[in-house]
């Protein structure tokens, strides 16, 4: 969606991800983080008629060519903007408790097992030092690898694609889990919607067998 950005619909209700993800989390995450995140970013964007057609992914791709005096606004807000966006999507009430398919079996062969992996997300989000991110991405060749950023850096500004993200910021669990953010990781799986991710999955693959 290019310029102006607008804020992403969730698809479902604010109490739709209880009881692992409160209401009023869900509703002050979205309505007032995702929402700052977004006008910023359109603030940032203003007056750069030349950058109005792209993607958000195109600019956080080519963060390095943008101006200087906005690039770390558009890191900032639209590295939150994007995160959030995909964070919407691969949550949902219901649906299965693990990935199938082609998403299962790269997921086995990068890391030995489902459960191996979540293993390996949930250390790597819990251990990331302040705020920031734990991934599920997709490198440019098609390998899985699990890794964190800081703040609202996306995988999308190194060359990878994002295609499971756990915010970490304590604006995502502070008011039901308070700092017990390794309890809130936990929860957190409980809501992934699997169907999403498989298809963000084949997506990238696609992008990476075409180059």
């Amino acid at each position: 969606m290019p310029y102006p950005f607008e804020l992403p619909e969730l698809g479902y209700d604010y109490d739709a991800l209880e009881p692992h993800v409160d209401a009023r989390t869900m509703e002050i995450h979205h309505s007032k983080h995702h929402q700052g995140y977004t006008d910023k970013l359109n603030d940032a964007l203003e007056g750069y008629d030349d950058l109005h057609g792209k993607s958000i992914e195109e600019l956080l791709a080519g963060l390095d060519a943008l101006p200087a005096d906005i690039r770390t606004a558009v890191r900032n807000n639209g590295g939150g903007y994007a995160n959030h966006r995909l964070f919407w999507q691969i949550m949902a009430p219901g649906g299965d408790s693990s990935p199938g398919g082609d998403l299962s079996a790269a997921i086995d062969d990068a890391f030995g097992s489902f459960d191996a992996f979540k293993k390996k997300l949930a250390s790597t989000a819990a251990g990331q030092f302040g705020s920031g991110w734990g991934w599920l991405k997709v490198s440019s060749d098609g390998n899985l690898k699990v890794a964190s950023t800081p703040n609202q850096d996306s995988p999308l500004m190194a060359g990878y694609t994002p295609i499971l993200g756990v915010d970490v910021w304590e604006h995502a669990y502070y008011l039901h889990y308070q700092n017990r953010r390794a309890d809130y990781i936990e929860a957190w799986w409980e809501v992934v919607n699997w169907d999403v991710v498989a298809e963000m999955y084949e997506t990238a693959m696609r992008y990476a067998a075409t180059g």
